[in-house]
């Protein structure tokens, strides 16, 4: 798994509308790449709705938020549009960038899934925490308070 100081992976993944979305769009961002197991899972709704409630309050400090999972362009179109999100969910169907990260799997119920896990990564493409095991109920209020606290480090 990637770690802290790390720079995060080049990649460049289709989002739910089929636009390629590359680690150099993140360029002078904070961004949020979070991972999640499944489309349209109750956790995985959860997080999504919640980043979506808080995407004014990300873009507000600089920061970009991205989902990301195995499922593909028209499963991510499909769960947004059935949840109105308004944040990105990014489509590894290769699972490329899921295991140039480092994300642990593990099975429920004979079914494996990616771990919920999420990277918060810094303007310069640095990996400034790496969240494991993630509940979702809270995670993008946790979130944003670490990029607020890392913005006011720095400044």
């Amino acid at each position: 798994m990637l770690a802290k100081g790390d720079k995060f992976p080049d990649f460049t993944l289709p989002d739910q509308n089929g636009k390629s979305v590359s680690l150099a769009d993140l360029a002078g961002h904070w961004a949020v790449i979070y991972v999640y197991p499944k489309d349209d899972t109750p956790g995985c709704t959860i997080e999504g709705k919640s980043f979506t409630a808080l995407k004014p309050e990300f873009a507000a400090i600089n920061a970009v938020v991205y989902g990301l999972s195995a499922d593909d362009v028209a499963s991510h179109k499909a769960f947004c549009d059935k949840f109105d999100f308004t944040i990105s969910l990014l489509a590894d169907t290769e699972t490329s960038l899921l295991k140039a990260a480092g994300v642990g799997q593990s099975e429920y119920k004979g079914t494996a899934y990616w771990d919920r896990t999420t990277f918060l990564i810094d303007p310069k493409g640095v990996i400034s925490k790496v969240y494991e095991k993630v509940d979702p109920n809270g995670h993008d209020q946790a979130v944003l308070a670490d990029i607020k606290a890392r913005q006011t480090a720095t400044t």
